[in-house]
């Protein structure tokens, strides 16, 4: 009976591993995406590319086990949350009162270290940002947010 109920769970398993997730993979950058709103240096854009943009833009490096079911499905569950919350690659399309808010929220959500999650920093241990990270985050914010402030 043991066996039976091994070798069952076995195929279901198998069968598992041909139902996947689309993938959150875009091939450049596009209109929309923060970079072509806002100057982002090379440091800022390294700290996001390591730390945010796996969740919160248009491309996400998959690790090896994203191809294991159902793992897979939950990667893409939580992409999908994060890019709904933010979504990088679609922050030209904000108002400049939503870009702002947004803006303030990246830093606070930052500065609280509620971002990036513990469940992501588990695995991916170089995305917990140090303090020198965080200001330069800081910074950039601040310096964004000028940027797209309404001329008076």
């Amino acid at each position: 009976m043991t066996k039976k109920i091994l070798l069952g769970l076995a195929l279901v398993f198998l069968a598992l591993q041909f139902v996947r997730p689309a993938k959150n993979l875009s091939p450049a950058p596009g209109p929309q995406d923060i970079t072509a709103r806002v100057a982002m240096p090379a440091e800022v854009q390294r700290v996001f590319t390591k730390a945010c943009y796996d969740c919160h833009s248009d491309h996400t490096r998959y690790p090896w086990y994203a191809e294991v079911q159902p793992v897979g499905w939950w990667l893409a569950s939580h992409i999908h949350d994060g890019k709904r919350h933010l979504n990088f690659s679609e922050f030209g399309a904000f108002s400049t009162k939503a870009a702002d808010r947004k803006l303030k929220q990246i830093a606070r959500n930052v500065d609280d270290r509620e971002m990036p999650l513990p469940s992501y920093t588990w695995i991916h241990r170089d995305a917990i940002l140090t303090d020198a990270e965080i200001k330069i985050i800081d910074d950039w914010v601040d310096a964004a947010r000028t940027q797209i402030a309404p001329k008076p």
